[in-house]
């Protein structure tokens, strides 16, 4: 019987041990905020491609005037 009592205070002694030495974590994942950088260049890119083609006929017309200009210059 003297034996059962060491060996049982050395039980309860290790359980609540153990139960002591128990970790516990935490984590908080918060939302991951995606901002669409991409669209802004794609806009970009396609109004200065449609300005492009807009002011196109304008620049033919202009440089041909120019090429006029030049012609008359020499003629003179």
């Amino acid at each position: 019987m003297m034996t059962l009592i060491p060996r049982f205070i050395l039980l309860v002694w290790m359980v609540m041990m153990f139960s002591g030495c128990q970790t516990r974590h935490e984590v908080d994942v918060k939302p991951v905020e995606v901002k669409p950088i991409h669209i802004t260049i794609d806009v970009n890119i396609k109004v200065q491609k449609a300005l492009d083609d807009f002011f196109s006929d304008i620049d033919a017309q202009e440089d041909e005037i120019m090429e006029e200009l030049e012609e008359k210059k020499n003629e003179d």
